[in-house]
């Protein structure tokens, strides 16, 4: 059961984590582009995203509770830890902050108006978010 649960983890990492990094870099070239559908697509696909990468977080923690008791891993287990955290800022920056950055830019675009403050925002958030990703993944490989 631990070996299917982190292949589970692992995968939903994959084909959730990966997207939820890309798609607002996405968003950034639509904005540049003056595409205000495309922006608002990609807005709506990244707050998805965000809410089904929940599912990493369960399966990573399946995956704890079925690890051999040898490994003496918890939720308290630094590495773990630190992810989490990672996980759960990057999840609340793209949720409370690029995706609304997002959804302002398609509104200022189909107004006709610059898109340049909420373009900027969704640039800055979203390098933060995705190198918090960044930093999830190497301590889950890494285990310090």
């Amino acid at each position: 059961m631990d070996t299917l649960m982190s292949v589970l983890h692992v995968v939903a990492a994959v084909f959730l984590i990966g997207p939820l990094a890309i798609l607002p870099m996405s968003g950034l070239r639509a904005i540049r582009g003056g595409q205000g559908e495309q922006v608002a697509t990609l807005g709506r696909s990244t707050f998805v995203t965000a809410l089904l990468s929940l599912l990493v977080v369960v399966f990573g923690f399946s995956a704890l509770a079925f690890s051999d008791p040898k490994y003496d891993l918890s939720i308290t287990t630094p590495w773990i830890l630190w992810s989490l955290i990672g996980y759960v800022v990057a999840v609340a920056l793209t949720l409370l902050l690029v995706v609304p950055a997002m959804r302002g830019a398609a509104e200022t675009l189909a107004a006709g108006g610059d898109p340049k403050p909420q373009y900027s925002r969704v640039a800055a958030l979203s390098g933060v978010a995705t190198l918090l990703l960044v930093v999830c993944v190497v301590l889950m490989v890494w285990k310090p």
